[in-house]
């Protein structure tokens, strides 16, 4: 979907399609027929936008064979779908039974991270609408932070430098600027926003900026207004903005709310879970002395892993217009208050906006869809929650 800000520029709004995840460009297009355009016909738009994720098999074979990349194209098309955006993020095997750690490798000290997110670049360059020229490929934050060492990270610079040179040569063969957008997330080698700066800033260049990702934000209990500060002193760009909740137990030490955050320890992905030793001062940002965690959400349910003193955030993706049932919540509030500031300013700081709930197969059994047509409702659901914070902030919803 697209919106208009007040001053006059285009919003994006699109949802990411990891939550139908397919390894093959078969399964990609049938995620098309049987996922995407259901849920637009459910929002009644002529046009949604998606935010694909392709796999490593599904992108090579779409950059080796011209004819398919314009059959993918032509179905988009066909199906009232629009694509400005792609996560990069997961490389393969992201519908496993048990994703946790894999997901973050090949990392970008690997050659073939950058050969994917080249070839990424490259489709969705091919991919854009006819009144588009900017694209955002969001990609891990460099790495998981173990075994990620001095050498790791001069490969990880060198790859992201060249990744920079072959988009400055895709803009000028295709007039497309697609620019790469890393996304912190707790455990990474870049945990917050404010751990960004440092690496960007090192890269130099406009064509790589910053994913924001609103429950990795709320995990790690970042300030919307410190974060979004820190990056625009630093120059630091945000080509993308992911709109999630993460799940909140206000009282941890309460059997009560344990019992309740165990039945979201589940065993397909990782659900960091993390805690504040103190409170944070005004305009502090979350640092190593202050915030405890764990890998996992049933490590941190173990007796004595973390404070319990304090509020617990756990990364699982809650979809946005159904928080869990009381004594949990989740982080909406955080949602809301970092899409005022990314949007409702004199200009936004974003052009691409993507709800992107994967999780929904790895809820407790009695919130999961139980079909097609559910999840088809519950995404449409979801994107018509956005639909309204972003019309609520003073954006006109385009045909």
């Amino acid at each position: 979907m697209r919106f208009r800000h007040p001053d006059g520029t285009t919003v994006h709004l699109s949802y990411c399609t990891n939550v139908h995840p397919a390894e093959t460009l078969d399964g990609v297009l049938a995620q098309l027929r049987d996922h995407c355009e259901p849920v637009r016909r459910r929002l009644g738009r002529d046009r949604l936008g998606i935010g694909l994720w392709l796999a490593k098999d599904a992108a090579r074979a779409l950059v080796a064979d011209p004819a398919a990349l314009r059959a993918l194209r032509s179905e988009l098309d066909r199906r009232g779908l629009e694509v400005v955006t792609l996560n990069g993020f997961p490389y393969e095997g992201f519908g496993a039974q048990q994703v946790k750690y894999r997901v973050y490798q090949p990392d970008w000290s690997k050659s073939a991270r950058l050969a994917h997110t080249a070839d990424l670049a490259r489709i969705l360059a091919a991919l854009l609408p006819a009144d588009v020229t900017e694209g955002s490929v969001s990609t891990l934050p460099l790495a998981w932070r173990t075994c990620f060492d001095d050498a790791a990270s001069r490969a990880a610079h060198h790859a992201l430098t060249t990744l920079a040179r072959r988009l400055d040569a895709l803009e000028e063969l295709t007039g497309a600027a697609i620019r790469l957008a890393l996304e912190p997330e707790p455990g990474c080698t870049v945990e917050t926003a404010a751990d960004a700066i440092a690496p960007l800033a090192a890269l130099a260049t406009p064509r790589i900026g910053l994913c924001l990702d609103t429950c990795h934000l709320a995990t790690s209990f970042e300030d919307p207004n410190t974060a979004l500060d820190a990056l625009t002193a630093a120059g630091v760009t945000v080509p993308k903005a992911q709109l999630s909740a993460a799940l909140h137990a206000e009282h941890p030490r309460l059997p009560g709310v344990r019992k309740a955050l165990a039945a979201f320890a589940e065993p397909r992905f990782l659900h960091q879970t993390r805690t504040l030793t103190r409170p944070l001062r005004p305009g502090e940002a979350p640092s190593a002395d202050v915030l405890r965690g764990t890998d996992d959400l049933d490590e941190a349910l173990a007796p004595g892993a973390l404070p319990d003193t304090a509020p617990w955030r756990a990364h699982f993706h809650i979809p946005l217009h159904a928080p869990p049932a009381p004594p949990l919540a989740s982080t909406l509030p955080v949602l809301h208050d970092t899409l005022t500031r990314l949007v409702g300013g004199p200009a936004p700081l974003t052009r691409h906006l993507e709800v992107e709930t994967y999780t929904w197969q790895a809820l407790p059994p009695a919130s999961r869809p139980r079909n097609r047509a559910q999840l088809a409702d519950g995404i449409a659901a979801e994107l018509h929650l956005a639909r309204e914070l972003l019309t609520g902030l003073g954006l006109k919803e385009l045909p």
